[in-house]
């Protein structure tokens, strides 16, 4: 396990999120990206999606808290043994719940290589 402070892996978020393509960092509108120790009851999950801009409409969208995208930094860092792995594992974490939010199947980041 590689440890990072916090605000260094949040660091690396906003990192990630930057290297997004312009168009697709355009699209995602009214999502929160957060950082939590780790998922409650699980020790593998690195990262979770709630909400979905499918789920909103013109007439649908007012008062709506925002989607969430959470990274868990110990479950990810748990995997890693330098700080360039975790960088790499942010960055591919961000890449797959990105897609996730955005309808993705875990089938079709598989073909994608961003399973």
């Amino acid at each position: 396990m590689f440890e990072v402070t916090r605000p260094r892996f949040e660091e690396l978020v906003a990192d990630a999120l930057d290297s997004l393509p312009p168009d697709l960092g355009h699209t995602m509108d009214n999502v929160a990206v957060l950082v939590e120790d780790r998922a409650v009851g699980t020790f593998s999950v690195r990262a979770s999606t709630r909400g979905s801009p499918d789920q909103r409409g013109p007439t649908s969208y007012g008062w709506v808290m925002p989607d969430r995208i959470t990274l868990y930094q110990e479950t990810i860092c748990s995997v890693c043994s330098t700080e360039a792995e975790v960088v790499a594992q942010v960055r591919k974490t961000i890449i797959h719940e990105v897609a996730h939010h955005f309808g993705i199947s875990d089938p079709r980041l598989e073909e994608l290589g961003w399973a």
